[in-house]
């Protein structure tokens, strides 16, 4: 079976994960996809497949004899979705010798439009899988799945010699909490990759530092018609608070190496409003005054509005793993070699987001993360090529080889 059958199985299960749930894992619906996935693994002859109490799955291949010496590589990605689009009911298509051109999604009016994604042309020729533009397509991170089990299928069948291999599937990735249970000391590999990136080709050790800062802001209402000296509207100090930050240091106006706020939302009334901030820095030192500039704002506000109108409580999310992986470079090494082979120019450009593979690092699993070959992640205009998820495939099985070396 080719990866993209196995994801087209897992497309249609609903597993969007929840983060005003505190569940483990936060969405019920989540667990059907772990259990599809332990009955496909067991069938493909991995017969310690299984799902703990958690929702995490996991699975050992023991290595070949003579290879038990051989170090022990983890493959992982997740199985949840974002919430950021619906991930209920959708419809992939595809599309048979792409022409390079705009795609019309469906009849939801939306267009997967050169102008917006312009490096569409070189896509031309390829298959191409597409949503109908009311859903996300769940390439992020059923992609990566398919793309693990096939290349471990492939491997078994090919009975090309190996060390041991360690799979786990983790819930709600994509709320930041997916590595938080996952069991590294059961898990048993001296290494992992995660496959949670874009493109074919991508070899990530680099990631933001991330945390999330929620302001609560308490006004004070009256009537308006006496309102004067005496009213605090707690949404206009919540504007005031915005505006005291550079407006030049937000997402849609950074790009590279450059760090940013992200008001996420706001939300509230005259007396009482939150605000959360996303807060991303790789940088470890920038990163800190980001978050240190957010209490100071929270102070002045207090200066000038009085004390405890507003306060700000910030969550490190999760950190950069270029910190841990940077001495175990062999793995980007190795990655950039199977990327090579298969035909692909490595992209060792850094991730502006996180990946389950940071805080596996710092829990001692030294965790670089890979590309999928997919597109435009988080939305309904995400999209992958057949042709990207098999360079993907043999991209992990060399690297399988390499280990075995």
């Amino acid at each position: 079976m080719r990866a993209y059958e196995r994801f087209l199985n897992y497309v249609p299960v609903w597993t969007t994960s929840d983060e005003t749930s505190e569940t483990v894992p936060s969405a019920e619906r989540e667990l059907k996809l772990a259990e599809m996935l332990v009955e496909e693994m067991k069938g493909i002859g991995i017969s310690d497949a299984r799902m703990d109490d958690k929702g995490y799955v996991y699975g050992h291949i023991p290595a070949t004899p003579g290879y038990e010496d051989k170090a022990a590589l983890g493959l992982i990605a997740h199985m949840d979705t974002v919430a950021d689009a619906s991930g209920e009911n959708i419809k992939p298509r595809l599309i048979e010798n792409y022409d390079g051109e705009d795609v019309v999604l469906g009849d939801s009016g939306k267009v997967l439009s050169v102008e917006d994604f312009p490096y569409l042309p070189k896509l031309k020729g390829r298959t191409l899988i597409v949503t109908d533009g009311t859903t996300l397509l769940g390439a992020d991170d059923k992609a990566g799945i398919a793309e693990i089990l096939t290349a471990v299928e492939e491997v078994l069948k090919s009975e090309m010699p190996h060390g041991k291999i360690c799979i786990g599937f983790t819930p709600d990735e994509e709320i930041a909490r997916g590595a938080k249970h996952f069991d590294v000391e059961g898990f048993g590999a001296d290494y992992g990759y995660t496959l949670d990136g874009s493109k074919e080709g991508e070899i990530q050790y680099e990631n933001f530092n991330a945390s999330t800062a929620i302001f609560t802001i308490r006004g004070i209402s009256v009537h308006t018609g006496t309102a004067k000296n005496v009213l605090v509207n707690a949404q206009t100090l919540a504007m005031e608070i915005h505006q005291m930050l550079p407006e030049n240091e937000r997402p849609e106006t950074t790009e590279g190496y450059e760090g940013f706020y992200h008001l996420v939302s706001i939300n509230g009334t005259v007396t009482n409003t939150k605000m959360k901030y996303f807060i991303r820095d790789f940088d470890r030192e920038s990163f800190e005054k980001r978050e240190d500039r957010l209490r100071e704002i929270a102070a002045l506000m207090n200066e000038k509005y009085g004390e405890g109108k507003v306060e700000v409580e910030i969550t490190q999310s999760y950190r950069n793993m270029r910190e841990i992986v940077e001495s175990c470079y062999h793995l980007i090494d190795r990655a950039a070699a199977a990327t090579k082979a298969a035909g692909v120019e490595p992209d060792t450009t850094p991730i502006r987001g996180g990946t389950d593979g940071a805080r596996l690092s710092f829990k001692g699993l030294p965790c670089p993360n890979l590309g999928t070959g997919g597109y435009a992640f988080h939305g309904v205009y995400e999209h992958i090529t057949v042709e990207g998820m098999d360079l993907a495939v043999k991209i992990v099985k060399d690297i399988i080889r390499q280990f075995a070396e």
